[in-house]
């Protein structure tokens, strides 16, 4: 489908729809999950994801912390630009400007993948004393000619017009959205969690907002700032994890002065919709001992 995903049609079976509301910013309507009372927690999810990856984590954590999860712009039922584009830095001042709208300091901060940098990003510009806690993390350039090459190929497929369409009719091929997962990811997630996927991948506007920020990033960016984020960092990075390696995740650990990197035996990049109750009891313990 190259039309955009619609709330009444798409999104009638959507996980935890109670909890969504959509907020308008600079540029940018909002799809955002709310749930919970306490300390504010902002949850992000990765590229080609939505609010929908914290389905399982969202209600365990609620019991304890408010809890908000936004689809990224350019992702799920979230529509517009922020200024900046869909870039790192872009993404961060949509994210501050959704924060100011709906009023809310978050007290911790939990990312996956590329939510991670963006979580890292937003980290540089607030209080040192935020901690952040990152899902197999996609946070550091790609080595030597690939970190030229894939954003390069990014933009390419970008500029195509053709290229988001005809991922997506792959993707509405019955079987083919389960199958690029456990490909890409080295993850065997649900049976809802593989309805959202199938929805989301099947749709070329989503899957030309994801490729628009992957074309848009700059990882050299991030690298260059980590020494400078003082911020308690727990990263949690997944042995089966096919899209993201273990060593870039220690390499960008040892360059923030405050991180602790900690390794989960079997499961894949998407480990926190396969095992939600110990990704959730991570963060609540983790954030127990800092005092949040």
């Amino acid at each position: 489908m190259s039309r955009p995903l619609d709330w009444e049609r798409d999104g009638r079976t959507w996980p935890h729809r109670t909890a969504s509301r959509f907020v308008t910013t600079q540029g940018v309507r909002w799809h955002v999950q709310v749930m919970g009372n306490g300390s504010p927690v902002l949850l992000l999810h990765g590229t080609g994801a939505s609010a929908h990856s914290w389905r399982g984590v969202m209600p365990l954590l609620a019991r304890q912390f408010t809890v908000i999860a936004p689809d990224l712009p350019g992702h799920g039922f979230t529509r517009g630009r922020p200024r900046g584009g869909l870039s790192l830095p872009g993404m961060v001042a949509g994210v501050s400007d959704l924060l100011a709208e709906l009023g809310q300091a978050p007290a911790l901060l939990v990312g996956h993948s590329a939510g991670v940098a963006i979580g890292l990003a937003l980290l540089g510009e607030r209080d040192p004393a935020i901690p952040l806690v990152g899902f197999n993390p996609a946070i550091a350039p790609f080595p030597g000619l690939a970190s030229k090459l894939f954003p390069a190929l990014a933009k390419a497929l970008f500029v195509n017009p053709f290229a988001p369409r005809m991922f997506a009719r792959l993707a509405r091929a019955p079987g083919e959205t389960a199958r690029f997962l456990a490909r890409s990811t080295g993850s065997r997630i649900d049976a809802e969690g593989l309805r959202c996927y199938e929805t989301l991948l099947g749709n070329a506007r989503h899957c030309r907002g994801a490729l628009d920020m992957m074309a848009s990033w700059d990882l050299d960016r991030l690298d260059r700032a980590l020494p400078g984020i003082a911020n308690p960092v727990l990263l949690v990075h997944s042995a089966g994890d096919s899209a993201i390696q273990l060593s870039s995740v220690q390499k960008a650990a040892a360059r923030l002065p405050n991180a602790v990197v900690e390794v989960v035996p079997d499961l894949g990049h998407l480990a926190h919709e396969e095992d939600p109750g110990h990704y959730t009891a991570r963060v609540v313990d983790y954030a127990r001992s800092l005092g949040v």
